[in-house]
């Protein structure tokens, strides 16, 4: 095993931005933990696929300790696991709150503990969440008070986690998305969505691999919340 070589777990890795954001490291030779609540084997020895709930605290342990047995070290942590759930704030149900908190809030918190006392042994590391830029610029009409609860929360504690652990050799940053073609979006709406975009086009799961590994080689940034939304948060 070579321990030189770096290593970056991706949560919400099976499919869309995840599966984009995993290929983007592999080019350039990461070795990737991957983990989703479904996925499966990868014949590439260099990925190790974890199936679980990222919101339990056990399946985000097992994440960091098995990619430690595997691979020697922790690197880069990108929180990518997400849900949304859009409804008018009162009828959103105590199932819609419970799960969007297991899988936004539950999802980021576990496994960055864990990943974060692995990268103190080492002195350096960097965690890059995947957030939403809805926290900012509601759009009346847009059912998103959960999204910004959980996301805007995340682009919270990204700031307090970087000053944290600055002088520790470990950054902090998070990217935050506006609308991207993914499958979780049907195409029939891709044209609505569209719209919401000052830039006049839905973002592509590559814009954000982008900015993923832009953040993981930029040194000298940390606790930067960095929008790929179309101009979505600079106004409408």
């Amino acid at each position: 095993m070579n321990k030189s070589q770096k290593v970056v777990v991706v949560t919400g890795a099976s499919q869309g931005i995840g599966a984009e954001i995993v290929r983007a490291f592999r080019r350039l030779d990461y070795r990737v933990i991957a983990t989703s609540r479904a996925i499966d084997f990868s014949e590439d020895k260099n990925i190790l696929n974890i199936a679980g709930d990222i919101g339990d605290p056990a399946t985000a342990q097992r994440v960091i300790s098995e990619g430690v047995a595997r691979f020697g070290r922790i690197d880069t942590l990108v929180n990518n696991a997400g849900i949304y759930i859009g409804k008018p704030f009162t009828e959103y149900t105590a199932e819609d709150y419970a799960v969007m908190m297991n899988v936004n809030m539950a999802g980021f918190y576990h496994i960055t503990q864990f990943a974060i006392a692995e990268m103190e042994k080492q002195a350096s590391g960097h965690v890059v969440s995947i957030t939403a830029s809805v926290h900012q610029a509601a759009i009346s009409g847009v059912y998103t008070v959960l999204a910004a609860l959980t996301k805007g929360g995340i682009n919270a504690a990204t700031k307090s986690l970087a000053i944290e652990y600055a002088r520790k050799g470990i950054r902090v940053n998070a990217v935050a998305r506006g609308n991207i073609r993914t499958p979780m979006h049907p195409p029939e709406i891709h044209e609505a969505l569209a719209a919401f975009n000052p830039i006049g086009r839905l973002g592509e799961t590559s814009d954000i691999a982008d900015a993923v590994l832009f953040l993981d080689s930029a040194p000298f940034i940390t606790g930067e919340i960095l929008h790929v939304d179309g101009g979505q948060s600079a106004g409408r």
